[in-house]
């Protein structure tokens, strides 16, 4: 594991953009394509923006997976993350090789998995969330399953973050579900990166970093365990470890 702390959300961004395009371009000078998998949320907002900026990445070599959608809600929603990664990512760097959405439905789920389990993934910015969740893999995670995505239940603190990044009104607006890329499948990545910028993480941040065993109480703990895990942290979100 790698920890490099920023300034700040925009230089987290940066720098961490910077790595994932250098990633990808040698994936394609290597081997004539690439497979990200994408997170959203507040957090993945400065990274996308400058991800797309970065020269020199052949997209149209470039596969993108993402990560987890919400049960049953619609593409049209402020809150879809279809619509967050079309807004954000998609529509900047068209054409891309290929786009896999998690479109909220089990039955999307077995094509998805048989497309993402065609080749390995490349390089997966794998977010965490104030519980300290990978996708929406909330606290007591399922480290067990082998399966690619799983419907999984939103606990109060993961629909309390939803609310409070202003993607819902109120706590009762947010879906009780979600389809969710799976804890053993994020680790099947050849490579992670953590961008976990923000105070509101610093909690999530410091139980991930301070946790001496791998927990599925706080699931975070185990990107600890991959070969080629890097974190990336603001002073904010590394201040509960750190200092300020």
């Amino acid at each position: 594991m790698e920890i490099r702390i920023c300034k700040n959300s925009e230089e987290l961004g940066r720098s961490a953009a910077k790595h994932v395009a250098q990633v990808l371009r040698e994936c394609i000078e290597e081997k004539g394509s690439a497979r990200i998998v994408l997170s959203t949320g507040a957090s993945q907002f400065d990274t996308i923006k400058a991800l797309v900026r970065e020269p020199g990445v052949r997209w149209d070599c470039v596969e993108m997976f993402h990560l987890d959608e919400y049960v049953d809600l619609p593409e049209t929603h402020g809150a879809s993350f279809r619509k967050y990664l079309k807004e954000r990512f998609v529509d900047h760097v068209a054409p891309l090789k290929a786009v896999h959405f998690v479109d909220g439905t089990k039955e999307g789920i077995a094509q998805l998995t048989e497309e993402l389990r065609k080749e390995p993934v490349d390089i997966g910015l794998i977010g965490i969330g104030e519980n300290g969740h990978i996708a929406f893999n909330d606290p007591p995670a399922d480290f067990d399953t082998r399966e690619a995505y799983i419907i999984v239940n939103l606990d109060e603190r993961c629909k309390k973050q939803q609310m409070g990044e202003g993607w819902f009104a109120t706590i009762e607006d947010v879906p009780k579900q979600a389809v969710s890329m799976t804890p053993w499948q994020i680790m099947q990545c050849r490579r992670i990166v953590s961008c976990v910028p923000y105070a509101v993480k610093a909690e999530a941040v410091s139980n991930t970093l301070k946790a001496k065993e791998t927990t599925n109480m706080v699931p975070a703990t185990l990107l600890k365990t991959h070969p080629d895990f890097i974190l990336y942290l603001d002073q904010d979100s590394a201040s509960g470890v750190f200092g300020a």
